[in-house]
Formats: structure tokens, sequence, C-alpha cells
């Protein structure tokens, strides 16, 4: 019986082959060789496109598509050159004229000591900043007192350290060791949940602290997982550092839309979620609206799908803690939260400390290895680094340190009852203007604001023409003021010229000559993101 089956299918397999061959003898052999590769060609085109698609969105594509066909035409390119440069030259209001007295060759004759006289001449004709900035300066008082003199005393102390040297700047050495010590604690490392091996380093500011994580994590999940075309899911309020490590580690980026409350989307970035998934990220506040996302619901769903969790508490790392303190009710947002697996957070926002000072941290040192550079077939010897810089300036870890430890925990306490009851006053004020909104719940000293009835952009350039400087946002049109030491005596001031700037902008709408409200307006419709994107590119290179 089995014999006789295998003879059936035998002359079966072997009509089968006749009948295929006859029929394929019709084709020329060059076909026959080709129509295969060609398939496989065709089907790797529609698999990128079908690619492209899926990350960009249809929408995206065909306008990229239509825009790169007109583009082709002759003379349209060059217009929109033009008009381009019409936009940037505006945004840059004569700055171009003054990078025409900027040096550009050593002067023949050194300056000597006289240099300091010039270098106080040109901080003479910067803005004014004190009281009038959104965040940016978040020391209080005058910059020739108090504070400010603490600090700069302790830099100038360390102005030629480097810790890189750790075999001769011990004391930087220690100094950084202690910062880091001293912001883990802050943030649950003394817990047993937080498995008491947080572990860290200084940085240069917030995007170092990020971009590092970021790297750490991708390294991390290879080895953890094999992952070798990692991609990243960020509510779309995540800051823009995580653009840039995106870009610097060729990770893809997905930026998921919030929800009506400005916080992250855990269901939506749980779609997003696949097998190349390396993290997901969370902020303490967010740098938009001052709105903490749902941390312990971020958590979760990192541990469930074994992926690392980064918490960007940059702006509140040195609030959160000594708020829930004060009293306020802070949701879950560090270490104390099962699945945060790394955090940043800046020591020069209101840590106090001079600028260029973060911290990134991470659950344990396994996850944290994968941060360092380690050179071995270097002519110039073995080699090992903590962060991108190799030399660093030991004096802003040495402000860093003084500014922790003159201020204490009293000082935090004491300066963030300040800040915190300046931006509920500041948020009150807001409301109590029929014309403006605020964006969602603010959960600590960022308060943004749009409005239904004007354009809010116009009400920010009012503001500017007053001194302030202010950030503008979109997705919704908005501004917002990050509320620091700085601000707590002027709240009434600002209150004051915003509703004025209310009152100008009703019975006058219209843009202000020189104000960048129309630039703000239009890019936020404009459909074809990526000429936004080359308007931003072409702003930048002509700063410098």
């Amino acid at each position: 019986m089995d014999s006789l089956s295998y003879s059936s299918v035998k002359s079966m397999l072997i009509q089968a082959r006749g009948s295929l061959n006859s029929r394929l003898s019709e084709f020329e052999p060059l076909a026959l060789l080709f129509a295969p590769l060609l398939t496989l060609f065709l089907a790797q085109v529609i698999g990128s496109v079908l690619g492209v698609v899926h990350e960009k969105g249809l929408k995206a594509c065909l306008l990229g598509f239509i825009m790169g066909f007109l583009k082709m035409i002759p003379g349209v390119q060059s217009y929109i050159d033009a008009e381009k440069q019409k936009v940037v030259d505006q945004l840059q209001s004569g700055g171009s004229s003054k990078k025409n007295n900027w040096a550009k060759e050593l002067p023949v004759k050194g300056l000597g000591v006289q240099v300091l006289e010039k270098m106080e001449t040109e901080k003479r004709n910067d803005p004014t900043w004190q009281g009038k900035c959104s965040g940016t300066v978040y020391i209080g008082g005058n910059e020739s007192e108090g504070h400010f003199t603490l600090i700069n005393q302790a830099c100038s102390m360390f102005a030629h350290t480097n810790p890189l040297h750790i075999d001769v700047f011990q004391s930087v050495v220690r100094f950084e060791s202690e910062v880091v010590a001293m912001t883990a604690a802050l943030l649950g490392s003394k817990e047993t949940v937080s498995g008491e091996q947080i572990c860290g380093n200084m940085t240069s500011g917030g995007t170092e602290s990020i971009v590092l994580a970021v790297k750490s994590s991708r390294d991390y999940m290879k080895s953890k997982k094999g992952i070798k075309r990692p991609e990243m899911i960020i509510p779309e309020s995540g800051h823009s550092a995580y653009d840039k490590a995106a870009q610097y580690f060729n990770i893809k980026l997905w930026r998921v839309p919030v929800g009506k409350d400005f916080r992250a989307d855990v269901k939506a970035m749980r779609r997003h979620i696949n097998r190349n998934t390396i993290m997901i990220v969370g902020s303490a506040p967010g740098f938009p609206h001052g709105i903490i996302d749902p941390i312990e619901e971020l958590g979760q769903l990192a541990l469930s799908y074994g992926i690392c969790f980064h918490v960007d508490l940059c702006l509140g790392g040195f609030v959160l803690p000594f708020a829930r303190k004060l009293g306020y009710q802070i949701p879950a947002f560090d270490f104390s939260v099962q699945g945060v697996t790394s955090i940043s957070i800046d020591v020069h926002k209101y840590g106090l400390a001079p600028k260029g000072t973060s911290t990134v941290l991470y659950r344990n040192h396994e996850i944290r290895k994968h941060q360092f550079v380690a050179v071995t077939e270097w002519s110039g010897g073995l080699y090992v680094s903590p962060t991108i810089a190799g030399s660093r300036p030991g004096s802003l870890v040495a402000g860093a340190w003084a500014a922790m430890m003159s201020l204490g925990e009293e000082g935090y306490l004491e300066n963030t009852s300040k800040i915190m009851e300046a931006s509920k006053r500041l948020e009150e004020g807001v409301r109590g203007i029929s014309e403006l909104f605020v964006v969602g719940k603010p959960d600590m000293t960022i308060v943004a604001f749009g409005s239904k009835s004007l354009d809010i952009f116009e009400v920010n350039d009012i503001m500017s023409s007053k001194g302030w400087h202010l950030n503008a946002l979109q997705r919704p049109n908005s501004i917002h003021i990050c509320v620091t030491l700085q601000h707590v005596p002027v709240v009434d001031d600002f209150l004051q010229d915003l509703r004025e700037a209310v009152e100008t902008v009703k019975a006058n709408p219209g843009p202000i000559t020189g104000g960048l409200a129309p630039i703000y307006g239009a890019a936020g419709k404009m459909p074809d993101r990526g000429m936004v994107n080359e308007l931003l590119v072409s702003f930048m290179d002509s700063q410098y």
C-alpha cells in the first residue's frame, strides 16, 4: 500500500514537472532569470513605501510627494528659497547687521585686562532678563549678591579643573559623586523598592542627560533582547532632546498624541509597542504645560513588556520632592515606581546651580555601564569616558555641589514654597482673564495659556514689546511662562501687562510691526512640516 502511494505521488510530480517545463519553454531564458529578481525588487520597493506611509502617515507622504514634484518646476525652488530667506531675516530681527561688528580674527595686540571692560560693555547691551524671562534664570535676586556671588566664587575657585583627570582633581571627583548621591536620595534611592543601586553621572544639561539615557537603553536592550532596529515611544509633549537622540543613534521615534488632559496616553503608547521597542518615556512635568504624565501606569506598561522607561525630571527634580513635603498632592514620579529605569534631572534649573549642570541616574549599574565608552586599541593608551564630553569643566561640578550644600533641605523647601505659591497666584490671575484659558491643570511651576477669541501669538508680541520673554507653543497654539524665583516679586506686574496686552489685541487685532505672530501662526498651519524643518535649519545656520 505504501509503495503504491509513493509511486502515485512520484508519477504526479513527474507529470507536473513536465507540464511546467512545457509552459516555461514559451518564455525567453533571460525573462525567466530576471522575473524573480524584478519581483523581489518591486516587493522591496512596495515594502519601503508602505513602511514610510506607516511611519509618517498617508497625508504627510502625499504632501511630501506633491511638494517634491512642485519643486522640480523651474523657478519654484528659487521662489521658495527667497520667501524662506525673508522669514529667516524677520526672525533674526536685525541680527545680521550686528554680526558685521563681530571679531573675525585675533587682534594683533592683545587687550590684556581691558578685555574685561569690553565684556562688561557687551553685557550691558543684553536685554533685561531680571524677572522678565520664562525660566532661563532660576536664582533669585541680583546677580551681584547672595546665591549668585556664592556660585561665582565656587566656580572661580575650580575654573582650571577637569574631572577627566581623576587622579589629579580628586576634590572635583568627590563633588560629582556627592551631587549624584544627594540628587538620587531626593528621587527614592534610599527606598527598598528602588533596589538601592541607583547610580549616575553629571552632564552638561538636560539634553545630554536624555541622550545618554537613550543610548544606554538602546545598548542595554540590544544585549538583553538582541534588538538591532530600535524604536522608542514618547508622548507628543516629550522634550525635543529625544528627537536629537533618535537622529544621533538611528532610533525610530514614535510621537504619540496626548490625552484630552494633556497627559501621556498610556493606551495609545501601548499600541505602538512591538518587538523592536527599547523604551518609553514620561515627563514630570512636561515642558509645554507643566503637567505630570501617569508615571505609575507607564511603569507598569514598561514592566509588562520588559522594556526601559525613562522619566524626564529635568524641570521637576528639585521641586516635586519638596512640594510633596509641603503638602501638595504630587503623584508618584521617581525610582519608587517599579519599571522606571532611568531619570534625567537638571541641577542648573531649580537646583540653582550654574548653567551646564545636570545628572542622569539609572536604577542599577547593569544599565549604566552601557553609557560608558572604553577604548583599548588607541596608541594614546587605554581610555574610558563616562559621558559624551571627555574633558569637562570642574568649575561647574564645584558650583553645583556648592549650590546644594549651601541651600540644604531647608533652603529648597523655602524656595519651593515661594515658587509654588507664585505659580498658583499667576494661574488664578490668568484664569480670571475671560479671553484666555489655561491649558490643562498644571502640576507645578509652568502656566500655559491660549485663547479661543484672540490670536495668542499677537498677545505674545505685545508682551514682548513690554520686555517679557515667553515661550510660544503649538498643539494647541498657546504661550507659557515657567515661574522661577525671579518672578516671585513680579507676578502682579506680569498679570497687569497681560491684561493690557489682551485689551490691546482686542481693540486692534492684527500683527504689529516686527512681530512674530504671523510666522508662528503660519508655521502651525503649514501642512508640509518638511518646509517648516528647512526654515528652522536655515534660521539656525544664520546665527553663527
